[in-house]
């Protein structure tokens, strides 16, 4: 939104001086927590009863709250409080603003400063507490963004130095490296985890996965800012605002500067508010703060990105995926028009075979995917344990060929034969003809029983490298020795019993470390644990090395 109170509000310098030490995204809240202290009287009179007086009162001294978790610093004073999904000390230094002065009276110069716009310490994103909406317009003299542009260079100051700090750390300790690889406990370094927004978990799992597959994040973290290219923001980077209209907000703009924010060395967590309220805006059925299916979100997300892409952002962009040798036009898989990063890296297809069973008469169909849907066969759904000895170890082989086998289509399904005339009973089996770069596999762990949807809490044995994907496709004769092995490169879990409960997280290999992503929450791993976890979303990446890995 456009916000009226700029004017007054935004007072401080560029440079101030007052700014503290460090980088702007890990500065701490000198918000005061005051401590009270509950007092109780008992009066005692002659008989044998006590009356209780209660009262309540402040004691003088008072704690800084000192957290650096969503740091914003107020544009009239450069004081730097929490956001109010912390502690909410910047939106109590704007109302504390707002007291009426009983003692004195106000000078004109104290009615206008009203301390009501601050600015996002991490994503830079401006907000006014009176318009209670985030701003994209700026003073006359482009105060706004100078202290934007002020902020992101002492960003990138304190990283270059802290990176420089870390790296000659980690050049002359190898044993604190060593050490850091096997303790599950320590915080991993390098990794930024995403805060929880109220039950997120969903989102920022789905985040972390996608953040880690490097041939898709680095395309997205190589595009240009989106700007705004009419009225008076025209040629201004966008800041994204809850009251902009549908046509106004970008996902892509908002994806890629959240992946930006991932991997840059900083131990504080990153909020994605912005990305949230985009996603809002343009799914409708991710509005609120309820529980969501990550797998369900996940093909939304991709979905949406596709068709941004392939409109009004796909000619200047498009170089890029041109540009990139690994995305070439054979490689490409449509859906729904051109082609573009999400349909090249993810998209394979499927041939769909369906048999008459009475004339014999065969149908083909091609479908494109993003990814691959699999039943967890139900002889396994007992077993919910790896070390659990009762009956067979349900393994990733099993689900997939479970998915492709030959399935007679039930009463409910009959197949409308062409020949026949009429419908008729059939046979049907998938066959993949074409292998993407990332092969997304979500386990069916979610199925609906008369009234309500429960969970297939079944482990499922996935290997870590060498999946071979040979014996599903169509033509396995004409595909090279290593195009159809893959290792994983991420796993998504839900912890919980239900689709609306719960909670998820997200294991990700970075640089050959793994790390557990949990919310704000990000900790090194390692195989063995990975291994273990009851995964519900599986992402394996085309194999580039020389062959020789175990194969499923």
């Amino acid at each position: 939104m456009e916000c009226p109170h700029l004017g007054s509000s935004v007072c401080i310098a560029p440079d101030s001086a007052k700014f503290p030490q460090g980088s702007p995204s890990s500065w701490c809240c000198s918000g005061k927590m005051v401590i009270l202290c509950l007092v109780v009287s008992v009066p005692w009179c002659g008989k044998a009863v006590a009356y209780l007086t209660c009262s309540l009162i402040a004691v003088s001294g008072s704690q800084v709250c000192r957290s650096n978790k969503s740091p914003w610093v107020c544009l009239t004073c450069s004081s730097v409080h929490c956001g109010r999904y912390v502690n909410g000390h910047a939106k109590k230094h704007y109302e504390d603003a707002q007291i009426p002065m009983t003692n004195h009276k106000k000078t004109e110069k104290q009615e206008k400063v009203q301390h009501t716009v601050c600015m996002d310490c991490s994503s830079y994103s401006t907000y006014c507490y009176r318009c209670d909406d985030f701003v994209v317009n700026d003073t006359k003299l482009g105060l706004v963004q100078k202290v934007r542009e002020h902020l992101q260079n002492l960003e990138n100051s304190a990283f270059t130095s802290d990176r420089h700090r870390k790296r000659k750390l980690l050049e002359n300790s190898s044993l604190n490296s060593k050490l850091l690889k096997v303790n599950g406990s320590t915080t991993a370094l390098c990794a930024t985890g995403l805060r929880n927004l109220g039950n997120t978990c969903f989102m920022n799992a789905i985040l972390q996965s996608l953040s880690n597959i490097q041939q898709f994040c680095c395309y997205f973290k190589e595009l240009p800012a989106v700007e705004l290219r009419n009225g008076k923001t025209a040629g201004r980077r966008t800041y994204h605002t809850r009251s902009q209209g549908d046509n106004n907000v970008s996902l892509v703009e908002e994806f890629r500067k959240t992946l930006c924010a991932l991997w840059q060395g900083s131990q504080t967590a990153f909020s994605p508010e912005s990305l949230f309220y985009v996603v809002w805006k343009i799914m409708p059925n991710f509005r609120g703060y309820q529980q969501q299916d990550a797998h369900e979100f996940m093909r939304y997300l991709l979905d949406h990105l596709h068709l941004e892409l392939q409109g009004g952002f796909n000619v200047s962009r498009s170089v890029i995926l041109q540009e990139n040798s690994n995305l070439s036009a054979s490689n490409k898989c449509c859906i729904n028009g051109a082609s573009t990063v999400v349909t090249a890296i993810f998209g394979g297809i499927l041939q769909n075979e369906v048999n008459c069973l009475i004339c014999g008469t065969e149908s083909r169909k091609f479908d494109p995917f993003l990814d691959l849907s699999l039943d967890i066969p139900s002889q396994f759904r007992n077993k919910r344990t790896k070390n659990q000895e009762s009956g067979p170890m349900c393994t990733l082989r099993d689900c997939l060929r479970s998915f492709t086998d030959l399935e007679e289509l039930d009463e409910t399904e009959l197949y409308m034969c062409h020949k026949c005339k009429k419908k008729q009973k059939s046979t049907k089996k998938f066959w993949i003809q074409k292998l993407p770069k990332v092969l997304c596999l979500h386990l069916k762990r979610f199925h609906w029983t008369a009234y309500l949807r429960n969970k297939v809490d079944t482990y499922v044995e996935f290997p870590l490298r060498g999946l071979d994907m040979k014996c599903y496709l169509l033509e396995p004769e004409n595909s090279g020795p290593e195009s159809c092995l893959y290792d994983l490169v991420a796993v998504v879990v839900h912890h919980g019993s239900g689709v609306g409960s719960g909670h998820y997280t997200a294991y990700a290999a970075h640089e050959g470390r793994w790390f557990h992503f949990n919310d704000s929450t990000v900790t090194l791993t390692d195989e063995e644990t990975v291994g273990k976890a009851k995964a519900y979303i599986l992402f394996y990446v085309e194999r580039q090395a020389k062959p020789g890995a175990e194969k499923l």
